[in-house]
């Protein structure tokens, strides 16, 4: 009889890999659906907040391909420019949209309640922080500092627009591994508010926590939520971790303050030899 072994990784969560809009900052993932609201409308094309929160998460210019070709938009854009929306269009708006984020930017930096907290607590644990988004360089650098004023202040980020591919390509989350000295990937995790957070988790074989409250699935701002009656509150809520969970997500949490008891359930089962 012949015997093969396999090697398996016992030890304990080394980093944790957070996304920004709707995860750490800007509750309710705020900033980016108003500006691709905005661009679109200088053409004369209407997109409602649900549509234009449909492919949040990825890279600013795929969201806005996205958009684009929703079969209502696709249909307004044929009505009021004769053809459809092209490649060279999709740049443009995409040209459009980077100085609008850019303005508006450090008003959404605040860190979202338990974010700083959460850092903190990682960091007491020795675990590293990472983080990726969809936002491109040049907003990062904005957002960056404006957070870290606030107190937020992840050890590494990575924007869409220094890797090959945003979202869901692992790119980003092999970046922060990089930088973070971290490996094996089973000793990663990586916490969103997206589909495309969860996917891009999942394709880089590392744990996915889906954040459901403050995120762009619920899409209120804090008050927002605390103003909802417990009914709606809970319905809202159900909506997002059902979607997260069926993305794949290893698990679902409402927010960031949650995520400590999260990581002692991966280190249970990585002490198992459990893998992602």
């Amino acid at each position: 009889m012949e015997f093969f072994f396999r090697r398996s990784y016992r030890g304990g969560v080394k980093a944790v890999v957070f996304d920004w809009a709707g995860t750490t900052v800007d509750y309710g993932c705020l900033a980016p659906a108003a500006v691709f609201i905005d661009v679109f409308a200088l053409r004369g094309i209407d997109v409602t907040l649900e549509q234009a929160r449909g492919p949040m998460g990825l890279m600013k210019r795929d969201h806005i391909r996205l958009i684009t070709a929703m079969p209502a938009v696709a249909a307004q854009w044929q009505a009021v420019f004769g053809r459809p929306c092209d490649l060279a269009d999709i740049e443009a708006l995409y040209v459009d949209f980077i100085p609008r984020q850019l303005a508006i930017l450090a008003d959404f930096a605040q860190p979202i309640p338990g974010a700083v907290q959460a850092v903190n607590a990682l960091r007491a644990r020795g675990v590293k922080t990472g983080s990726t988004t969809g936002y491109n360089q040049a907003m990062m650098e904005v957002l960056a500092p404006e957070a870290q004023k606030r107190g937020f202040a992840p050890d590494a980020w990575v924007s869409s627009s220094e890797v090959p591919a945003g979202r869901p390509a692992p790119w980003m989350i092999f970046q922060n591994a990089q930088r973070l000295g971290t490996y094996p990937l089973e000793a990663i995790v990586k916490v969103g508010d997206t589909v495309p957070d969860i996917d891009e988790g999942l394709n880089a074989g590392v744990w996915t926590v889906g954040v459901t409250l403050t995120g762009n699935e619920v899409g209120l701002a804090e008050a927002e939520v605390q103003a909802l009656s417990p009914v709606d509150h809970d319905a809202r809520e159900h909506v997002a971790r059902q979607r997260l969970a069926r993305a794949g997500a290893h698990y679902v949490v409402a927010g960031v303050w949650e995520l400590e008891a999260v990581i002692d359930a991966i280190n249970a089962r990585l002490a198992q030899g459990e893998r992602p």
